[in-house]
């Protein structure tokens, strides 16, 4: 019997060296897969995004990735795991938030189910039209289609043609993406005050001297340019009800002030006090005729629901405080201390 040739004993164990290197390569490979979709980019700044245009390809995408060099994985590995996950396709349009610590999984599953990055715009309490349009004028990534009308085209273009805009948003916080405008955000902020108004204005204490509810909202707005403590609100929209009650002036100096415009350089006058304009409630009785700010839900609760009492007058104590009196006696003694420092 002859032995086999020495290439045919080689042969196999060549066979097998291939089969080992290959085996290990795929075990390399997919090892190397699996640590690149589970590694999270290299984002270092909060806030980062990606903007995805429509129409983007996929190449496009990972292109961006790599040049700003949030990753290093190859095209291969993204395009693997987006066949992998079977959104190869079916990714969307839009801005996409990279916060530190997201991996490429997490981004492509975002992409695919359109998770888009949601910005946030607060409305403050107290806020007057026209600082709310200057808010609006600086937020990120928002279209200003509304920058260049007047107050009046602003209504117009909600829905809300003819209505003063002073008072009519509801100061909340207001989720945006990429592509809306102040527009969008002003008409939510008016139906959301319209709903706010309808859903408390049924509910509100019985006799009170308001006749509709955009009387409620001027006296809301009051109040809140009055005190921002929550535990005054009520007590101080009492003051006003029982003054309106008993014909009384109301004799509140912000409406005086925001009468002035942009006369009022930080210091209220005597001379300011008897000068009249449509909101000087030092010379004209009743309310104002329109809201002086915008007034959170906390105000209007308080102005639908004012506390019960006898004072007529208050004064502020210097520490973001007031101190009721029920006379002109009282409250003269209140001034005399609290503002003109002879407390006696």
């Amino acid at each position: 019997m002859r032995d086999k040739p020495a290439h045919g004993r080689v042969m196999p164990k060549v066979l097998l060296l291939i089969v080992l290197l290959a085996a290990a390569a795929l075990a390399y490979g997919w090892h190397d897969f699996n640590r690149f979709s589970a590694t999270p980019l290299n984002v270092t700044t909060q806030g980062d995004s990606i903007d995805i245009s429509r129409g983007s390809s996929f190449k496009s995408i990972v292109g961006e990735l790599r040049q700003r060099n949030l990753s290093t994985g190859s095209p291969l590995y993204w395009r693997l795991l987006a066949e992998q996950m079977r959104v190869a396709g079916k990714l969307h349009a839009g801005e996409y938030a990279l916060e530190p610590g997201i991996t490429p999984r997490r981004l492509l599953a975002n992409m695919a189910a359109g998770k888009v990055l949601r910005r946030l715009f607060t409305i403050v309490d107290g806020w007057t039209f026209a600082e709310l349009r200057q808010a609006l004028a600086k937020a990120e990534k928002l279209n200003h289609d509304g920058a260049a009308l007047d107050d009046a085209a602003i209504m117009q273009k909600i829905g809300a043609g003819g209505e003063a805009p002073e008072g009519r948003f509801l100061p909340e916080t207001y989720a945006y993406v990429k592509g809306d405008s102040d527009i969008d955000i002003l008409r939510r902020a008016h139906e959301s005050m319209v709903k706010a108004l309808a859903a408390l204005w049924p509910g509100r204490e019985k006799n009170l001297p308001l006749t509709t509810p955009y009387e409620a909202l001027i006296l809301a707005s009051i109040v809140e340019k009055e005190t921002g403590r929550p535990d005054e609100r009520a007590r101080i929209a009492g003051v006003f009800v029982r003054r309106l009650e008993n014909h009384m002036l109301l004799q509140t100096d912000p409406s005086v002030i925001y009468g002035m415009g942009a006369s009022y350089a930080g210091n209220i006058r005597k001379s300011d006090l008897t000068t009249d304009t449509p909101y000087n409630t030092y010379t004209r009785s009743g309310l104002p005729p329109t809201p002086i700010a915008l007034p959170g839900k906390p105000a209007l609760e308080a102005a639908l629901h004012p506390a019960a009492g006898d004072a007529l007058y208050f004064v502020a104590r210097g520490d973001g405080g007031h101190v009721f009196a029920s006379s002109l006696e009282q409250h003269n003694r209140n001034v005399d201390c609290y503002q003109r420092k002879r407390c006696q």
